[in-house]
């Protein structure tokens, strides 16, 4: 007679109408933020509302994530449900994976088909009649509409922050794995130490890309509002940063677990899917490396 492991099901739980709420306070907050900057509005609630749903979120997760691990401290996870916790992360890699070739997809557009189009290349040429002066060299620094979408005055050198902070990036990737193998040969100082080490590598990225920020906005005039080479280049940097951001502070939280003696060689999928979600984020930015700033 066949046998299998028990299935835990939790009991009902106000979190997903909490993170609902909070998604759409957050998302409509930032949203008026854009939309009252691109007016040139002083005054904006965008902001207040961001941060109001910001901090809806951040009590959700606490709480959700909080319950989680109790009930996995408990041992009401079985190894069938471990299982189902991994196929979960992987189809959640897989449409993060995929959410970027839609933005690469966008840039590989612009650069090979609709920008010589305007340009008066390729088969669709006869597009080159909106603006009959206007010649695409990419990075666009000579948009056709100058007074509406305001050229950058030049470009962010690879060689300068983007090259260190993929210094940084692949150098987190190495020593969150180093961490990984300290924890499955039960060294728990080691694993202290590679992935404190890995969490101040992620701040340290976050800190030179606000900086190259700055610089891009005040002294190159690059901005979302820059042609489509602006716009480009922020949404793809943009949600990538976004995405460390995220994975800065799931490290933190495993770094505090692993700080009050959670996880061991056989109970680590928390630890393991971090892992993951780290190592995808700095394969996403060698792909933006190469493709936003180097070529």
């Amino acid at each position: 007679m066949a046998t299998h492991d028990h299935y835990y099901v939790p009991a009902q739980s106000k979190w997903p109408i909490i993170a609902t709420v909070g998604l759409l306070v957050t998302v409509y907050g930032l949203g008026m933020w854009f939309n009252d900057l691109k007016a040139a509005r002083p005054e904006s609630h965008g902001p207040l509302i961001f941060f109001v749903g910001s901090l809806v979120l951040a009590y959700m997760l606490f709480g959700w994530f909080g319950a989680v691990i109790k009930e996995s401290r408990a041992g009401l996870y079985s190894p069938q449900l471990d299982r189902s916790f991994r196929w979960g992360m992987t189809w959640f890699i897989f449409s993060e994976v995929m959410f970027f070739i839609a933005f690469f997809g966008a840039l590989f557009y612009v650069r090979n088909l609709s920008g010589p189009w305007l340009g008066g290349e390729g088969s669709k040429a006869v597009a080159n009649m909106l603006w009959p002066d206007f010649q695409f060299t990419w990075p666009l620094l000579n948009t056709p509409d100058p007074v509406q979408y305001p050229a950058p005055k030049g470009i962010i050198s690879p060689w300068g922050l983007p090259l260190l902070n993929t210094v940084l990036l692949v150098s987190s990737s190495v020593t969150v794995t180093i961490a990984h193998h300290a924890l499955n040969k039960g060294h728990r100082g080691a694993l202290k130490v590679w992935l404190g080490l890995t969490v101040l590598l992620g701040i340290a990225f976050l800190v030179f890309q606000a900086e190259e920020y700055i610089h891009a906005y005040q002294e190159l005039g690059l901005t979302l509002g820059s042609g489509v080479y602006g716009a480009t280049f922020f949404m793809l940097t943009g949600f990538h940063g976004a995405h460390v951001t995220i994975g800065t502070l799931i490290l933190l939280v495993i770094f505090v677990r692993v700080m009050r003696g959670h996880f061991n060689a056989e109970h680590q999928f928390g630890f393991e899917a971090a892992t993951w979600y780290w190592h995808f984020v700095d394969v996403v930015w060698v792909c933006l490396f190469v493709f936003v700033y180097v070529l």
